[in-house]
């Protein structure tokens, strides 16, 4: 079939890859010059299956109260006169119980340890060079009650196969030596060794150049300005997808299938098609610092808990990233945060880098309430969703692109994942599947 992807973030561009390895024709389009350059192109760079805990937690009604107003809070809601902002409040609150906690754990960890899995090997296969290092992530906390609060979740997180070990704070320390700073401060810790760290940007223009050499074709510098639908009900389908590209020429491309990847931006351009995904944006920053006295800079990929950040070690380069601001889709980078950004940093390595000329970042995270993306079909026979990953797109990409192109070709992906638009198989189904298949 002609496949058309929209998008070239990882999602996107993972989704290229794999439906091109299945044999499809493959065309992806992009609004931007290059692959990975908007929410892909300055994370956290964590692979942290072990970071499946939503935002949408018990915990986080009161979190979000006590935080209301305060321009450095991990998680700033600026509440707008729009009506998906307050929709998609409503249905987080509504994710926030124990229940629909623990399910949404369940599915985030499914689908994030496949991809994990699935982007080792395509590690192995393309020797795309990413930064990658493969130390695990560890998790520390300098609050007792958000230790103890974290418990529970770690013990789910093992039942399920994700090995996210608690520890003390002496192990934490022992794990990565470069925390001795703050070691007065530090209560307890998680680590899973199994977790990894790399430049998602690095990996995903890399995986696009190899994309390129097998076949896909990328139209970057053009804007998608509409989906081109015909039929109703059962018939109804995608006929094409309208575009202006980099001259300003108006065109109509046309395809057997189309896939929504573009994240945040996917609820414009559905919603003409009664298509109501329930995805608000949340901005994201980063900060990127040289490194200038390595044996000072941690090695092993971290996340600050009391600060919602994320820290990776890029070659000689460390990247903090966290926060999330729910305020429409500016990206404007406030001084604020970014100076909390730097400042935390700087408690934590004080030696470690030169922090006087950081490389700030915004990105929007396409946050559903759960956390739990769209993957799947839609009402449209030929129109397929790879969208809402929220803070864990680089976490989730291979896999979501492995399997979304399995859904394209007609199969069911072997994985234990409430896909959208599909009946749920159980872990016995996927068994008897992959049995009929072999």
């Amino acid at each position: 079939m002609k496949v058309i992807v929209l998008g070239s973030g990882i999602i996107g561009t993972a989704s290229a890859w794999f439906l091109n390895k299945a044999g499809h024709e493959v065309t992806v389009i992009e609004r931007q010059p290059g692959a990975a350059q908007e929410t892909s192109f300055a994370n956290g760079c964590q692979i942290s299956v072990s970071h499946a805990e939503p935002w949408a937690n018990p915990s986080a009604p009161l979190k979000i109260l006590k935080w209301l107003g305060q321009e450095d809070a991990p998680l700033l809601y600026r509440f707008r006169p729009e009506w998906l902002q307050w929709r998609w409040g409503m249905h987080f609150l509504r994710e926030c119980t124990p229940g629909r906690t623990a399910d949404n754990i369940r599915q985030i960890v499914a689908i994030a340890e496949y991809s994990r899995q699935t982007l080792q090997a395509v590690r192995a296969e393309t020797g795309v060079d990413y930064d990658c290092l493969t130390k695990g992530i560890l998790h520390f906390y300098t609050d007792k009650k958000e230790f103890e609060d974290s418990l529970p979740a770690a013990k789910l997180m093992r039942d399920l196969g994700c090995p996210r070990d608690s520890i003390s704070a002496e192990e934490v320390i022992k794990i990565e030596p470069a925390l001795a700073t703050i070691r007065d401060k530090i209560v307890g810790g998680d680590f899973t060794a199994t977790d990894e760290s790399g430049d998602v940007y690095k990996f995903t223009s890399g995986l696009a150049k190899k994309a390129a050499e097998a076949g896909v074709n990328f139209r970057f510098n053009s804007t998608i300005t509409r989906l081109i639908t015909e039929g109703t009900g059962a018939a109804a389908k995608v006929t094409g997808v309208e575009v202006i590209d980099g001259d300003g020429r108006h065109q109509v491309l046309r395809a057997d299938a189309f896939v929504m990847a573009m994240g945040s931006f996917s609820v414009q351009l559905l919603k003409p098609l009664g298509i109501d995904l329930m995805i608000y944006p949340g901005k994201g920053y980063s900060a990127t610092y040289p490194i200038t006295n390595s044996d000072a800079a941690p090695v092993v990929s971290l996340t600050d808990d009391g600060y919602k950040l994320v820290i990776s070690r890029l070659g000689d380069r460390l990247r903090v990233a966290g926060t999330c601001e729910l305020n429409g889709y500016t990206r404007e980078l406030n001084t604020t945060r970014c100076d909390a950004i730097t400042r935390r940093t700087r408690a934590l390595f004080p030696e470690a880098c030169d922090y006087t000329d950081p490389v700030y970042w915004t990105g929007l995270r396409p946050l559903t309430p759960s956390n739990v993306p769209y993957i799947g079909k839609t009402k449209f026979s030929n129109l397929f969703l790879n969208t809402g990953h929220g803070t864990l797109g680089w976490t989730m990409g291979c896999g979501s692109g492995r399997a979304i192109a399995e859904i394209v070709s007609g199969r069911q992906p072997e994985v234990n994942f409430a896909f959208t638009g599909m009946p749920r198989y159980t872990g016995v189904q996927i068994i008897k599947a992959q049995a009929a298949r072999a």
